[in-house]
This record gives structure tokens, C-alpha cells and sequence, in this order.
């Protein structure tokens, strides 16, 4: 009888992964709540008008946003060094950037800053992170109205990730956020 029990629990088991896998619309709801990064497809996507931004490099070259587009997962984060939450999560995004540079790029702009202050902060951090400020306007859809904000973009310029506040970059959830959409 016992033996009889423990068969039918692994024929129903077996029943419900077999109905999961093989049926699209059960396998998408169960994917979409369990990895809700398999929304990105109804995700809001920056235009081309929001990638063109004339940066000037701090600690890199000198580029514009769009020549990002299309290459990797773009962090796009907007930060002042008079901005103590800014200055807070600075650490780990350092942490992730060492970490994940080869799959995202990190363009990290200051606002509202000198380029001398920016410098400084940099160097007496010893941060590496490209860190940039924009030289022409920065379109609505981007522009922060609370710092830090912080945009991570897949390849196509898809929001994944919107923060309008301090968070620790360098957390678990965000690595397997990058894995899973840049592999």
C-alpha cells in the first residue's frame, strides 16, 4: 500500500513538470512569476533620441550613450559626489564592475558636478568605474528626478531595472539579473 502511495506521488509529479513544459502558456505564467526578468520583453525601451548623449570621458574617453546601444547591458546610473546616497552605493557598483564589465558596460554620469570634484573623488577612492558628464541634454525619459537613479539596459535598450534610489549593486539578485539576460 505504501509503495502503491509513493508511485502515484511521482506519477502526478511527473504528470504536473510534463503539463509545464510542454505546455507554452503554463511554462511563460510559472517563468513569469517565478523569474519575473522573462517580462523584459513588455519592458519600456529607450528610443534613439534618449541614447544621444554627447559625454565627456572623467576617467575614459570621450563618447555619446549611442555608441553603447547594441553591443552589451548598458548601466546607466546617474550620481552627483554631493550626494550622500550616491557616494553610499559607490562601493558596489565598483564591486560590480570588476566583476561584470566583460558582459555590461557601466557609464556612470555626474550631475551637477565640477570635473575637478569628480576627479578627486575618484582617484581618493581609487574607483575605475567610466565615469562621464553629459555634454548635451539628457531627454525626459532619462533625465533623474531623484539621485542616485540608476538604469540597467540589455543590449537593445530595454529598462530591466529602474532605481531611484541607493542600492547595493554588488547584491546576489543583480548577478543572476545579468546572467540570465546577458550569458
Amino acid at each position: 500500500m505504501n509503495f502503491l502511495r509513493k508511485n502515484i506521488l511521482y506519477i502526478v509529479a511527473i504528470g504536473i513538470l510534463t503539463v509545464i513544459v510542454l505546455v507554452p502558456s503554463v511554462r511563460e505564467k510559472i517563468s513569469a512569476q517565478l523569474f519575473p526578468i522573462a517580462a523584459v520583453e513588455q519592458a519600456i525601451t529607450l528610443t534613439d533620441a534618449d541614447y544621444d548623449i554627447q559625454l565627456k570621458g572623467i576617467n575614459v574617453p570621450n563618447t555619446n550613450l549611442k555608441n553603447f546601444k547594441g553591443k552589451k547591458m548598458v548601466l546607466l546610473n546617474f550620481w552627483g559626489t554631493w550626494c550622500p546616497p550616491c557616494r553610499l552605493e559607490w562601493p558596489t557598483i565598483q564591486k560590480l564592475y570588476d566583476s561584470k564589465k566583460d558582459k555590461v558596460d557601466f557609464v556612470l554620469i555626474a550631475m551637477q558636478d565640477k570635473e575637478e570634484t569628480v576627479k578627486k573623488f575618484l582617484e581618493d577612492n581609487h574607483y575605475t568605474v567610466p565615469v562621464y558628464i553629459a555634454e548635451s541634454p539628457v531627454t525626459a525619459n532619462v533625465l533623474p528626478k531623484a539621485f542616485p537613479t540608476t538604469f540597467l539596459l540589455d543590449k537593445n535598450g530595454r529598462i530591466i531595472l529602474k532605481e531611484d534610489a541607493s542600492k547595493d549593486w554588488n547584491d546576489k539578485s543583480v548577478h543572476e539579473m545579468i546572467d540570465a539576460v546577458a550569458p
